[in-house]
């Protein structure tokens, strides 16, 4: 890889900085679903965990190294503290990959390095170059980050990204860790390490930020103008606090306003060569399969991938759109991969009319998630005329969660109306293969549910949000659910679709329950900027 690129480096760090959103955990089969996506979207670098955080990140990374980081695939990065312990954890995770890369990381501002490392100037200098080195041992590919430098102070940020590329480091990374820089200063961040420290041409300078204050995209949309040339993000900008900067809006923004960035890389301002490798057709349904498998709704206004992105009310937009598109579209919603075609199958169609949609629409499924996708694809059949490639997402997304089933549920059935108590038995089977029936009553159908449920599954938890939305229009749309759980302060989410929505809100429910349930039997993996200090590793 060139030290300088003539475009933007995607840096997805949906796997890692993503997951750290409240409720978004992810098992290693999620993880390997949304690495292969991300490998179709085209992204450059997937970092795909923290290895030393828990065997259950180590074995994701490893197994995402060995079947999505391939010759052609992208490089597949472990994060790693400045220690050793960390550093061969995650030189051992992405050992199986064509091309692996280990990120390692330092805190360079003054309030923590006194309250939280407890270490001076020079002893981040001497770990940094340590570090760097040892990491450098087990590969080329290396990243260093100076934790916290949009508050670090200027020279001493200089010395310590002088010292990681003197050192190795191939890519230097600068964080706005807590979200605080506007895009002026971001931007004269970077203009001032391209101009102070003297090695920087042997490294690709890269940002990571968080939305803090809305302004992550923007921040970064100037760093690439002042010489960034990696941006670290998360499909829909999920991650911790107000999440990171979104990959698709970032994206989008270069595609749509290339010739304004052109100039920017060298280029005449009406080049037609991309300024980055992504394959923005895969980018609404990777959007959609994050949604899914974290159980974090998009939010109808959000940019590019909103359920509102391409919808017009106001009438003289309507009247605009239907004479031109570009009178109040900047960009083809088919661009992203969004369209509304109807799928042409019917109840009648074969499983190989099936599978050949799916994979028209970008799917590859095994046989058992294919069968099941498909079972669920004749049921919805028997209930609509017409099925939507949305809905079709929706069973396979629905399908193919990857959730252990301590507790499945065999029944449910509700007895409501505007006289009656609503009522729910649930018939449940537990981990010992006993098959439970239980009933309740509740203020609503869903409530009896959930309280029946949680009279066979007996785990403490409180239900912190809610959610449903139609996947399409029309009265026979399906429903998808979305919950979250909080168990000993952690949050656990479950989601379902289906046309009952009692039906998907019991799914849902369960599938929170049997994460909870996994959870408390393996223990918790731990945030990596949280987690007990090793004695003298200098974190």
């Amino acid at each position: 890889m060139s030290t300088q690129p003539d475009r933007v480096l995607i840096f997805d760090t949906t796997l890692r900085d993503g997951e750290q959103s409240p409720g978004a955990t992810m098992n290693v089969e999620e993880k390997l679903a949304v690495a292969r996506q991300l490998a179709r979207l085209g992204v450059d670098i997937i970092e795909a965990g923290f290895p030393y955080a828990s065997p259950g990140d180590f074995e994701a990374v490893q197994r995402i190294a060995q079947e999505v980081g391939t010759v052609d695939g992208p490089t597949i990065c472990g994060l790693a503290r400045a220690t050793k312990q960390d550093i061969e954890a995650a030189a051992r995770a992405i050992e199986p990959a064509d091309k692996g890369r280990i990120h390692t990381f330092i805190a360079t501002s003054d309030i923590h390095m006194k309250y939280k490392l407890k270490k001076s100037r020079d002893e981040v200098l001497a770990i940094t170059d340590e570090m760097v080195r040892f990491a450098k041992g087990f590969t080329d590919d290396v990243e260093f980050s100076p934790e916290d430098a949009g508050r670090s102070e200027p020279e001493f940020l200089y010395q310590v990204l002088e010292v990681a590329i003197a050192a190795g480091a191939t890519t230097i990374n600068i964080p706005d860790t807590v979200g605080y820089l506007t895009p002026s200063e971001f931007g004269g961040l970077i203009k001032g390490i391209a101009e102070n420290v003297p090695n920087v041409d042997q490294a690709v300078i890269s940002v990571h930020g968080h939305n803090d204050l809305g302004l992550a995209v923007a921040n970064f949309l100037e760093a690439v103008k002042n010489g960034a040339r990696q941006l670290e993000c998360t499909i829909n900008g999920i991650g911790e606090r107000a999440g990171n900067a979104a990959l698709e809006e970032l994206v989008m923004a270069m595609h749509v306003r290339r010739q304004y960035f052109n100039p920017f890389f060298g280029r005449p301002a009406d080049s037609e060569a991309p300024l980055t490798h992504i394959n923005t057709q895969e980018i609404y349904k990777t959007s959609r399969l994050i949604s899914s498998v974290t159980g974090m709704l998009v939010q109808p206004n959000k940019a590019i991938v909103g359920a509102n992105a391409f919808a017009h009310e106001s009438g003289i937009h309507q009247d605009g759109v239907l004479k031109n598109k570009l009178t109040y579209e900047i960009m083809d919603a088919q661009t992203i991969g969004l369209n509304d075609n109807l799928i042409v199958l019917g109840k009648h169609s074969g499983r190989n009319a099936f599978r050949t949609r799916l994979q028209e629409l970008g799917y590859e499924l095994s046989d058992q998630d294919l069968n099941k996708a498909f079972l669920r694809f004749k049921e919805l059949a028997d209930k609509k005329k017409e099925i939507s490639d949305r809905d079709l997402e929706a069973i396979v997304n629905d399908e193919t969660q990857q959730v252990v089933e301590h507790f499945k549920l065999e029944l449910v059935q509700v007895s409501c109306g505007s006289s009656a108590r609503p009522t729910a038995t649930v018939t449940i089977l537990t981990p010992n293969g006993e098959e439970l029936m239980d009933a309740a009553i509740g203020t609503g159908p869903v409530d009896a549910v959930y309280k029946a449920i949680n009279r066979v599954v007996d785990i403490p938890n409180d239900l912190i949000e809610y959610s449903v939305q139609s996947v399409t229009a029309g009265i026979d749309a399906m429903g998808e659910v979305t919950i979250r759980l909080r168990h000993n302060q952690h949050i656990y989410s479950g989601h379902a679709a289906n046309t009952d929505i009692v039906v998907a809100s019991a799914d849902a429910y369960m599938q929170a329950l049997n994460r909870l349930y996994s959870a408390t039997q393996v223990g918790e993996s731990l945030h990596p900027q949280r987690m007990a200090v090793p004695a003298g590793t200098g974190v």
